[in-house]
């Protein structure tokens, strides 16, 4: 499966929070772009990014960051946080972003998903299933959907979407290892749903784990704090289980 890092950025830092609450965070480095750097010297192909004030408001302010990234390595970038608009996908196609996260829009405008895979195709769609207590969350993970996360899959696998991120908010964060049971019961009702696991993963037993209870079946995981905080080796950890 594929091993995603991650780097959430705010005010163009890269930062943590736990459990999604922004009054919680931990930056780590005011320079992302030397943690890209970093990652892809270490093997990695896929750069996960999460622009947290667009998340919670609609509006960047972390393009300086972004494009910092952008021209300083060569993995590809995911993109999600405030991406609610067709236009905004466009706009971060043309600053070279390769795969949009979906969110908030989904949940409240599932037309702009349609109108994504229309433009982009539907390897470029990433729908951000971000769930807490069975429900999704939206805007920056503070407000309750009301729809419960189980249905709003089969909501967008029926509206073709075939990559998805779930994200356990209540393990976000947290070190303490991610929903596993979460991840199986997904695959086996959409066996070809090209699933990453998010929230939780503190170590490498933590992903050997995720790949034997889904029979090796899961897209791939996204790995922060445990990377920023030394408790996962990230070099190793693209040698035993990154797809080439």
């Amino acid at each position: 499966m594929f091993i995603i890092p991650a780097i959430d950025l705010l005010d163009n830092e890269a930062v943590r929070l736990t459990q999604g609450d922004y009054s919680q965070k931990t930056v780590y480095s005011s320079h992302p772009e030397e943690m890209a750097i970093s990652f892809e010297k270490d093997g990695g192909k896929l750069l996960h990014i999460v622009d947290l004030n667009a998340a919670k408001t609609g509006h960047s302010k972390n393009e300086t960051a972004i494009r910092n990234i952008r021209s300083s390595c060569g993995m590809k970038l995911e993109l999600g946080g405030g991406i609610r608009s067709l236009n905004s996908m466009l706009f971060f196609d043309d600053l070279g972003i390769d795969r949009f996260i979906l969110g908030t829009v989904a949940v409240e405008k599932p037309e702009v998903v349609a109108e994504g895979i229309s433009r982009f195709g539907v390897d470029r769609i990433v729908v951000g299933v971000d769930a807490k207590d069975g429900y999704v969350r939206t805007k920056g993970w503070e407000t309750n959907s009301g729809i419960t996360s189980i249905r709003f899959l089969e909501q967008m696998y029926g509206a073709g979407v075939r990559h998805i991120i779930f994200t356990d908010i209540s393990k976000d964060g947290m070190m303490l290892g991610p929903n596993f049971g979460i991840y199986k019961e997904f695959l086996d009702q959409f066996s070809d749903l090209k699933l990453i696991a998010s929230g939780g993963v503190s170590s490498l037993s933590d992903l050997k784990e995720l790949s034997r209870i889904t029979d090796g079946k899961l897209y791939g995981a996204i790995i922060g704090k445990a990377v920023y905080e030394g408790k996962i080796n990230l070099k190793e950890t693209f040698l035993e289980f990154s797809k080439v």
